[in-house]
């Protein structure tokens, strides 16, 4: 398998130019089954483990292999194993808070150069779920592009689309329905040969459906959405590294009901630049956009050049990155205690 055609680049080979001395190889993590991986690499797919040195270094989830992750590996040609050893430098990283209580970062795809936030124009069409997934997609060092899908279920697309333009500034739109065939020809430009493409987006919006479309058959299974509410059940499972017939790369994943936010600040700036831009305008450098003088944010509230639902998106989302945050800085220093500790008790058991 070419290194080339799974987006293997210059920066990637300086990373690994001091593993490939010690003759180790390379590969990329395509599927991720409970800490078993397959990899793609030159001499083919194989299956693969984190070594022991690696699992007990590890601080955390987002320290082990993620799918999109180059991966230095020794591999058993023979047995159609690997050991991996490292994680090459990510070049770009889509994170959320993992699900449930514990305050942990959920890696959903890496080494991916653009996004495709997939959302149907039926029932599902929520402009507030897409500017959560704007904000983290900004903030992954990835290109975020908006796919409008199942445009054959809505009958007032142009009003939809101007909706969402409204809160995806400078950002392609696009219009697609995989029934009808329409719009699939304009993605093909993504997808280029060694260009990686995530998709993302909640149950039913026709993920499966449209990598199948553009990978010219059907290898992903479709399930029917319920007519009552439009909502789909999780086709997708597991998240999946596909290589395209004709080049480029597609990671599938299954449907997210849950979106909490995570070390997403930049992101936020960037997919609320109409607030900021208000913001710098006012009277005060330091304006809380309360009820001071010269505040052009609430200017914008009360003469409705700015939509009150959106800056109460704004004010959420800033206020849950905050508190992850400072969750983040007690979950670092428990980290950072725990790692030396796992040093001094190594060191201490030395003969």
């Amino acid at each position: 398998m070419n290194l080339e055609s799974l987006g293997w680049n210059s920066s990637y080979q300086s990373h690994f130019e001091p593993f490939a001395k010690d003759g180790y190889a390379v590969g990329r993590i395509a599927l991720e089954h409970k800490h078993i991986y397959t990899i793609y690499t030159e001499s083919g797919d194989v299956l693969g483990e984190v070594s022991g040195k690696m699992r007990h270094q590890a601080v955390g989830r987002a320290d082990f292999p993620a799918v999109g992750d180059w991966v230095v590996v020794s591999v058993r040609e023979e047995e159609k194993r690997a050991t991996i050893h490292a994680v090459l430098p990510r070049q770009s990283k889509f994170s959320r808070k993992a699900a449930g209580g514990a305050t942990e970062e959920q890696i959903v795809a890496t080494n991916v150069n653009t996004i495709f936030l997939v959302m149907a124009l039926n029932q599902d069409f929520n402009l507030r779920r897409m500017e959560r997934y704007l904000v983290l997609a900004w903030e992954s060092g990835a290109t975020p592009v908006v796919i409008l899908s199942k445009a054959d279920l809505c009958d007032n697309v142009a009003a939809k689309v101007a909706e969402v333009e409204g809160v995806a500034y400078g950002v392609p739109i696009h219009v697609t329905s995989s029934l009808q065939n329409e719009g699939l020809g304009e993605l093909s430009r993504y997808l280029s040969q060694g260009q990686t493409v995530a998709l993302l987006g909640s149950s039913g919006v026709g993920k499966s459906t449209l990598i199948n479309r553009l990978y010219g058959n059907d290898i992903q299974h479709v399930s029917a959405i319920r007519e009552v509410d439009g909502r789909g059940r999780h086709t997708t499972t597991h998240r999946e590294l596909i290589l395209l017939p004709e080049g480029g790369l597609l990671i599938d994943t299954p449907g997210m009901r849950e979106l909490h936010m995570w070390d997403a600040e930049e992101g936020l700036n960037d997919s609320f630049q109409d607030i900021d831009a208000l913001a710098a305008d006012c009277y005060y450098r330091d304006c809380q956009h309360r009820n001071e003088p010269g505040c052009m944010v609430i200017q914008s509230l009360n003469d409705g050049t700015l939509d009150s639902e959106r800056y109460n998106s704004y004010k959420k989302l800033q206020k849950e990155i905050a508190y992850m945050e400072r969750k983040d800085n007690k979950q670092l220093q428990l980290a950072e205690k725990e790692k030396w500790k796992k040093i001094h008790l190594s060191q201490r058991n030395r003969p």
